[in-house]
Order: structure tokens, then C-alpha cells, then sequence
């Protein structure tokens, strides 16, 4: 964790009080963030720092946009590119930085860009529309993609269908760069998966369940036609026995050393830490606590694994914690501070070379 780190919020702009992306500088042995600058995108998201920790990426109305995080911190604009679909709410790289994968909510797609050796975004390679419909559930009738990731294997792609209760499993490689459906995850009715993790070893998967209020733990093996994937665990994510309607999971994150997992859940307003057995892989819970704020709609994880930052969406606040592993307790180690609609947060390392 040795360096200096820094934190971008993306935030909606739409009401005109925020500009997009809040830049902070992180005080790790403190656990709080201090507000450096704002940088323009329009309704920023999503934002995530690529592999190489070198680029910021952000959804935007305009597509996705490229920004080159410089040896202080701060962002320098490189380009943008379009997605030919409505906006997207979320985003990832692969492990080499070659692709980003793109999660479109409102039009159930599926994009696949690549991404040019300095950072920038480039031309669309692949994408897919959902077809299909789920319950007569208000918020689960048809196709929401909330969540797309290259497996470590490099063979597969995961994309998490949030409307009609199931994970599509693709076949992708650097050749023929085109998703090919080989099979799928099929979820419990009305569960609305919508985020998942997987172990850097790429021998677990962790799929968070919007409405049903769990993560489904599988294992993962690779193979030539289609993964192997088995569910072995299935874990509440609050500690209130009937969380009801109004909690709905939220945000998952793992632990820089993946002993942890942290689970928000709006509603109830609290933040969920787990145990990760590596061997294992499978999850118990510490502690469900309060995070200060509205809606928590996004975790970040400080690099010492310390400390904890709330992204609270309707509250417009970012509140701090210390954690209290063995315990099981979150101590606030820093006063909340203001941002207009947050979204999401990314920590990277600055001045690598």
C-alpha cells in the first residue's frame, strides 16, 4: 500500500450542482478524503481506474470517456466514444486492459470496446441486446445488464441480467472478438441479480442479488466449451431476518488481499463485512452496520483495509469508517463530507511509472 492515493466520485449532473467527476485526495492512515477538484462529464455513473491504475474511465450521455491520471493525481481529458445505445450504468476492463465491458440497464446491452496502448477508448467490437422478459414484477419485466466481467481465464465473459433473473455466460477470445452465448446462470424468480466479484485465482464467483437480499457464492472452473459453474454457499446480506421491500442490495466489493467482502444495502442503510475463506471461498459474516447516510450506493475499500468510505446516493455524503475486524464494530474516523448525487468511487495509485 506503500505510495499516495487518490479518490473519483462520479456523480449525475443533470440538476447542474455537480460537474461529474469530484477528485480527492486520500489520507489513508486517517481514513478520509480531502476535495482537490471537479471535472466535467455529463451524468457521470459509473467510473472505474483500469488495471495498470494508469487510466480513469467514466460512463457519460455521451458514451464512455478516457481520462489519463496524471503522476498528481489530477485527470487529463484523452477521448471519448459512443455506445450506440442508451446510457450505460456500469463498466469494466480485463485484466490486460485491452477491452472494456459495458452494462447498459435501459436497453438491456451488452458492449464490448476496445481500448488503444495509451489509455483512450476505441472502436466498438462486439455488442448484444438482451432479448427476453422476467416476472410481472414492476422492476423485473424485462432485460436490465447491471454487471460485465472477463473471467481470469481469459475464455469467458459474465454478464448479469438484472431483469430476467440470470447470468449470461459468453465465449470471447482475442481473434474472432465476439461474444457467442455458451450458457447461463439461472436465479431465483424476482432475485434481480445485479453485481458480482470473482477471486483473482478465478476459482470463485460472488454474485450479489438485488431484491433477494443475498450473495450466491459458486465455484468456477474453466473448460473448453463452457465453464463449470456449481453454487456452494447462499448468504443474507443484512442481518435483519425480513429485510422487506425497502432494502435492496446494493454494492460489493473484495478486499485489496480478498479476505473481505463488503455488501451495501439501501433501505436499511447499512454496509455488510464477511470473512473470505480462500481455500474454501466461502463467506461469514462479521458485522451489519449503519453508514451514516441515504442510500449507500457505492463502498470503497482504503488501501490499508482499514478503513471504509460510504458512497451515499440521497443523502449526498461520503461518510468514513475505521473497522474493527475481530470485533466486528465501525468506529466513524472522520466527519461526512458533501457531493451532489454520488454514485460510485474509484481509489488508484498515483505516480507509478
Amino acid at each position: 500500500m506503500n505510495g499516495k492515493y487518490m479518490a473519483y466520485v462520479g456523480s449525475y449532473s443533470y440538476t447542474g450542482k455537480a460537474k461529474g467527476i469530484t477528485v480527492y485526495d486520500v489520507d489513508v492512515e486517517k481514513g478520509v478524503f480531502k476535495e482537490r477538484c471537479e471535472v466535467e462529464v455529463d451524468n457521470s455513473s459509473y467510473v472505474i481506474a483500469s488495471s495498470d491504475g494508469k487510466t480513469l474511465y467514466s460512463i457519460a450521455d455521451e458514451g464512455v470517456v478516457s481520462f489519463r491520471i496524471l503522476q498528481n493525481g489530477s485527470l487529463a481529458r484523452l477521448n471519448s466514444s459512443p455506445i450506440r445505445g442508451m446510457r450505460g450504468c456500469h463498466l469494466c476492463t480485463d485484466v490486460k486492459d485491452e477491452y472494456v465491458f459495458v452494462s447498459g440497464y435501459h436497453d438491456g446491452k451488452t458492449t464490448v470496446l476496445s481500448l488503444n496502448k495509451d489509455g483512450s477508448v476505441g472502436e466498438i467490437v462486439d455488442e448484444v441486446y438482451n432479448k427476453g422478459y422476467g416476472s410481472v414484477a414492476e422492476r423485473n419485466f424485462r432485460s436490465h445488464v447491471t454487471c460485465t466481467r472477463r473471467m481470469p481465464d481469459g475464455r469467458y465473459v459474465l454478464s448479469v441480467d438484472n431483469g430476467t433473473d440470470q447470468v449470461k455466460v459468453y465465449r470471447f477470445n482475442d481473434k474472432d472478438k465476439k461474444l457467442v452465448q455458451v450458457d447461463a446462470i439461472h436465479c431465483d424468480l424476482e432475485s434481480a441479480p445485479r453485481h458480482f466479484r470473482y477471486s483473482s485465482d478465478g476459482r470463485f464467483l460472488y454474485l450479489m442479488h438485488e431484491l433477494q437480499n443475498v450473495i450466491s457464492v459458486y465455484s468456477y472452473e474453466t473448460g473448453d466449451r463452457a465453464p463449470v459453474i456449481e453454487k456452494i454457499q447462499t448468504i443474507s446480506t443484512t442481518a435483519t431476518k425480513n429485510p422487506g421491500n425497502l432494502t435492496a442490495a446494493c454494492a460489493m466489493r473484495l478486499s485489496p488481499d480478498e479476505k473481505y467482502i463488503y455488501c451495501t444495502n439501501a433501505g436499511e442503510n447499512t454496509v455488510t463485512i464477511y470473512r473470505r475463506d480462500e481455500e474454501s471461498g466461502l463467506l461469514t459474516m462479521i458485522s451489519c452496520l449503519p453508514v451514516s447516510g441515504e442510500y449507500p450506493k457505492d463502498v470503497a475499500i482504503f488501501p490499508d483495509q482499514k478503513h471504509i468510505a460510504s458512497i451515499n446516493h440521497d443523502s449526498g455524503s461520503i461518510s468514513f469508517f475505521e473497522v474493527n475486524y475481530e470485533k466486528g464494530l465501525l468506529v466513524m474516523c472522520g466527519r461526512s463530507i458533501s457531493v451532489n448525487q454520488p454514485n460510485c468511487c474509484a481509489i488508484a495509485r498515483i505516480g507509478r511509472s
